[in-house]
C-alpha cells in the first residue's frame, strides 16, 4: 500500500490507499453471436466491467486503460442457431450475415446502456477476424513447439440416420458430473460449464433426427492441462490470500484439483465388488451415509478405463470434477482455422480456447485502429506494471480460472513453469466472477424454461442509469441474487414498490434535487456565477473519507459497497442543502460559502458516480462548463473553481431540467 498526496495543494490522505497498476486491460465475457443481449449479459457482467473500466480511466488516466469485449462469432451454438432459424424461415442470409446482424444489435444495446469498450470486436468479422486468426495460429503453434499438446483420438457422436458427425450442440443429454443439476448436457460440456468425455454423457439424443447417436473415433489436438495440476494448486494458494479475488473463484478452481473420481450408486455396490479386481488400481472410499460411494484413481487414463468397464457391465455412475486434457480443435466447419501441425486433415479451433485469447487479438486490433503499434499489446498483457481484469459469470470460471491460466503458464519461456510469471511473459489475469443473477428467483436461460427479458426490452420500463445502479447494488460478488422488475413480475401487487425504481431514487430524487437547487439558486442570486470560494475544511474532510472508502471498495470490486458510500454521502449533502438554502439570503458571503460547500459535495459525488451513471454525470459536467479534468483522481479533492478560474459562469439551467430522472412510464403509472 502507498500513501498518496495531491501534489497541487498538499491535501493528504492520512490512511494508506490502494495501489492501482500503471496500465490495465478490462475484458467483458463475450456474448455468443446467435442472439441479441438479454438482461444477464448486461446486468450480470457487462455493466460491472464497464463501471470498473470507467473508474480506472478516471483513476489512472484513460490513455492507460483498454476495455475490450466482442461478439463470440464461432462455435456450434451459433451454427445450429442459424440452421434452425433458416429452416423455420426466420432468417435469410449466410451464417456470417447472421452473426453480423446480431453483432450490430449487441453494439446498439451497449450504446443504449452507456457501456463503453474501446473496441467491441467480433472474432469472425472484419479486421478483428483477421488478427484473431493470426493470434490463434501463433498461440497454438507456440504450445505445440513447447511440447504442450497431444494428438488424441476420442469418440464423437455420429447420427447414422442423418449420416453426419454431430457438433457440440447437436446432441443433448444429462450431465454426468457428480452433483451437477443440469439437464442440458451437450457433447462434452453442459450449460453450467462442466466438461467430460463425450462417451460419458447420459441419455444422448441427436437434435437433428431425435435418434440415439452412435460413437465414432475422431482425432484432435489437446492441451496437457493435467500437467499443470501442481502449479494450479500453488496459484490457488496465492489467490486465497488476496482481497481482490472473490472466494467463488478459488473455491471453484479448487474443486477441479482433486484426484480423478467416480461416484457409483449404492444399488450397484455388489456388482462393483465383483469387478473391482479387474479395474485399474484405485481407492475405495467408505461413505456409508451417502447414497453413492466413491472410487478414486491416481491418474485420468485409469479412471477412463474404469468408466469403460463400468459402462460395459451396466453400472450407472458419475465422474467427479477433475482436470482433463483441454481440447483445442474440432471438425466443425464454422470455426477459426487451426494450424496443420503434423499433416492431419484441416481442423478448426474449438470456440472456448480461442475465446480465451480473443481479448489479446482484440487489444491488438484496437491498437492498430487507434494508430498505435499492435505489438504494444505486450505492455498490457505481459508487463508487471499492468493488470488484466477479466469480468465473467461464475459458470465460466473453469475456462478463465483453470484452462486459461494453465495455458498462460505453458507459454513461459524455458526453464521451470511457474504460477508467478516473469516480466515480459503473459501475466495471470485478475478474475472478477459474479454469482448468478436470477430472474424472478429462478435461473434464467435463453435455452431454458424461464426466458430472460432482452436487455433492450427493459429500456421500455426503466432508464439505463436506474438499471445500472440497481444491478451494481445487488451484491452479485457475494451471492446469487434475483432480479425482480415489477413490470415482469406476475406476483407483484399494484401498490408494491418496484426495486429498480427504488434504487434509482438516490439519483432521480435526492442528487437531482441537490444539483437543481444549487444551479437555480446561483442563477437567481449570483447571476449564474460560480462562487469563487474554497469549501470549508469539514467538507473536505467528509469528501476525503468518502473518496477513500469508495476507492478501497472499488479496489476489491465491492460495487454494492460503493453504492452505500454514495448513498450516505449524497443524503448528508441533501440534509446540508435543506438547512442552508432556505430561500432567504440576507448575507451574500454566507450564501456564497454555502453554495461553494454544496457545489463541492456535488462535484465529489459526481466523480464517484461517473463510472456508474455516465449519462447524468456528463450532463452535469456540461452545465458546469468544466472539462474532463474534473473526473481525474489526480486532483480528486480540489473544488470546482480549481478547474474554472474566476467569474466562471455556469451554463443556464432551464426550469424543470433533470440530470437524473425516472422513466416516462413511471410517471404515468406513479410506481
Amino acid at each position: 500500500m502507498a500513501r498518496n498526496k495531491d501534489q497541487n495543494n498538499g491535501k493528504k490522505f492520512d490512511i494508506p490507499r490502494p495501489e492501482f497498476p500503471k496500465r490495465a486491460v478490462v475484458t467483458g465475457g463475450m456474448p455468443y453471436g446467435n442472439k441479441e443481449l438479454h438482461f444477464g449479459h448486461v446486468g450480470g457482467m457487462l455493466v460491472f466491467a464497464d463501471t470498473y473500466a470507467r473508474f480506472l480511466r478516471d483513476r489512472i488516466g484513460k490513455e492507460n486503460v483498454i476495455f475490450v469485449s466482442g461478439t463470440d462469432c464461432y462455435g456450434s451454438p451459433i451454427a445450429e442457431g442459424w440452421r434452425v432459424k433458416v429452416k423455420k424461415g426466420e432468417f435469410q442470409g449466410t451464417l456470417e450475415e447472421f452473426v453480423g446482424s446480431n453483432h450490430d444489435k449487441q453494439q446498439k444495446t451497449l450504446d443504449a446502456y452507456g457501456i463503453s469498450p474501446n473496441l467491441f470486436a467480433a472474432s469472425g468479422l472484419g479486421r478483428s477476424k483477421e488478427i484473431h486468426a493470426e493470434v490463434t495460429d501463433w498461440f497454438i503453434k507456440s504450445l505445440y513447439k513447447k511440447g504442450q499438446l497431444d494428438k488424441i483420438s476420442t469418440m464423437q457422436f455420429y447420427d447414422e440416420k442423418a449420416g453426419v458427425f454431430l457438433n457440440g450442440r447437436q446432441v443433448i443429454g444429462k450431465c454426468p458430473v457428480e452433483g451437477c443439476t443440469s439437464e442440458k448436457g451437450y457433447a462434452d460440456e453442459c450449460d453450467l460449464g462442466h466438461q467430460y468425455m463425450p462417451e460419458n454423457l447420459l441419455n444422448p439424443v441427436s437434435t437433428l433426427t431425435g435418434e440415439t447417436p452412435v460413437m465414432k473415433p475422431v482425432t484432435n489436438w489437446y492441451f496437457r492441462l493435467r500437467d499443470y495440476e501442481q502449479l494450479m494448486k500453488n496459484w490457488v494458494e496465492e489467490l486465497k490470500k488476496r482481497k481482490d479475488v472473490r472466494p467463488v473463484v478459488w473455491k471453484t478452481i479448487d474443486e477441479f484439483l482433486k484426484a480423478p473420481s467416480i461416484y457409483i450408486k449404492r444399488e450397484f455396490e455388489d456388482k462393483y465388488m465383483e469387478l473391482r479386481s479387474s479395474m485399474p488400481e484405485h481407492e475405495y472410499l467408505e461413505e456409508k451415509k451417502k447414497p453413492s460411494f466413491t472410487i478414486e484413481f491416481r491418474n485420468l487414463p485409469d479412471c477412463d478405463e474404469a468408466c469403460r468397464i463400468l459402462t460395459e457391465n451396466g453400472i450407472r455412475y458419475r465422474t467427479g470434477k477433475t482436470l482433463v486434457p483441454f481440447r483445442l480443435t474440432g471438425n466443425i466447419e464454422w470455426g477459426v482455422p487451426a494450424p496443420v501441425l503434423e499433416g492431419e486433415d484441416p481442423l478448426t479451433v474449438w470456440v472456448w480456447p480461442e475465446s480465451l485469447w480473443a481479448p489479446i487479438s482484440f487489444t491488438q486490433t484496437y491498437l492498430e485502429q487507434s494508430g498505435q503499434d499492435p505489438q504494444d499489446w505486450k505492455k498490457y498483457w505481459c508487463s508487471k506494471d499492468a493488470v488484466v481484469y477479466q469480468f465473467i459469470g461464475q459458470d465460466n470460471i473453469y475456462f478463465y480460472g483453470i484452462a486459461e491460466p494453465a495455458m498462460w503458464m505453458a507459454q513461459q519461456e524455458g526453464g521451470e513453469k511457474t504460477a508467478s510469471p516473469a516480466d515480459g511473459e503473459l501475466q495471470m489475469p485478475v478474475i472478477v466472477a459474479n454469482h448468478h443473477i436470477l430472474f424472478l428467483d429462478k435461473k434464467a436461460s435463453s435455452s431454458g424454461a424461464v426466458k430472460p427479458p432482452m436487455a433492450d426490452d427493459l429500456l421500455n420500463h426503466y432508464t439505463p442509469e436506474q438499471l445500472r445502479m440497481h444491478w451494481l447494488g445487488l451484491g452479485l460478488g457475494q451471492r446469487s441474487v434475483s432480479f425482480m422488475p415489477k413490470p415482469y413480475n406476475p406476483d407483484a401487487a399494484a401498490d408494491d414498490t418496484d426495486p429498480v425504481v427504488k434504487d434509482g431514487l438516490l439519483l432521480s430524487n435526492v442528487y437531482n434535487r441537490m444539483i437543481r437547487t444549487a444551479f437555480y439558486t446561483t442563477q437567481n442570486e449570483l447571476n449564474g456565477i460560480l462562487p469563487d470560494k474554497a469549501p470549508e475544511e469539514n467538507f473536505i474532510a467528509d469528501a476525503r473519507k468518502a473518496v477513500l472508502e469508495y476507492e478501497r471498495h472499488m479496489s476489491k470490486f465491492a460495487f454494492h459497497q460503493c453504492t452505500y458510500v454514495l448513498d450516505s454521502y449524497i443524503r448528508n449533502g441533501s440534509k446540508y442543502m435543506a438547512r442552508t438554502l432556505t430561500g432567504e439570503y440576507p448575507d451574500r458571503e454566507v450564501l456564497e460559502q454555502a453554495l461553494a460547500n454544496l457545489f463541492y459535495i456535488i462535484r465529489i459525488a459526481g466523480v464517484l458516480l461517473h463510472p456508474m451513471a455516465p449519462f447524468g454525470t456528463e450532463k452535469l459536467r456540461e452545465y458546469l462548463r468544466a472539462d474532463e479534468r474534473i473526473w481525474s483522481w489526480d486532483t480528486i479533492l480540489e473544488p470546482l473553481n480549481y478547474f474554472t478560474g474566476e467569474n466562471h459562469e455556469l451554463k443556464f439551467l432551464p426550469p424543470r431540467t433533470d440530470f437524473f430522472t425516472r422513466h416516462e412510464s413511471q410517471f404515468e403509472n406513479q410506481i
